[in-house]
């Protein structure tokens, strides 16, 4: 800014000077200093500190999904006797996507906590907070 205001003020003070110098039919056709092209400078900022970029967002889209809403359950296999080898198997029905998942993997912002023999509970991280929600498998209909 300080450079186009000294840019400005020396426009405004070579103006009169020029038409002072000149003779009488060059005054005539010289430019009045009101009509002069002023050429403005202006000031430009560029981030170039050590770091993230404080503009861009925290959460990458590859993040964010799934969501919750989007899993099914597709399959348990739950090992009674050892149940840390328990597996589910989940599908994200927006992209059709199959994720295969232990205790404590971590799939997006979701973490599987707990795998039952029909279930599987997901610690959801969202906005620096913590909860639980379950995914049980369809009910199955019982033929006669």
């Amino acid at each position: 800014m300080r450079a186009s205001r000294l840019l400005y003020a020396g426009a405004l003070l070579t103006a009169p000077l020029a038409s002072q110098a000149a003779p009488d039919s060059a005054r005539d056709t010289a430019p009045r200093a009101d009509t002069l092209p002023l050429t403005l400078l202006r000031e430009a900022f560029s981030y170039q500190g050590g770091g993230r970029d404080p503009f861009i967002s925290l959460l990458r889209s590859g993040d964010v999904r799934p969501m919750i809403n989007d899993l099914k359950l597709v399959a348990v296999v739950y090992d009674e006797r050892y149940t840390s080898r328990s597996v589910v198997v989940l599908r994200d029905i927006t992209t059709g996507r199959r994720y295969r998942a232990k205790a404590g993997d971590v799939i997006g912002r979701l973490q599987v906590t707990q795998i039952r023999p029909r279930e599987v509970v997901f610690t959801v991280q969202e906005f620096g907070f913590e909860r639980q929600q379950t995914l049980s498998l369809a009910k199955q209909e019982e033929t006669p």
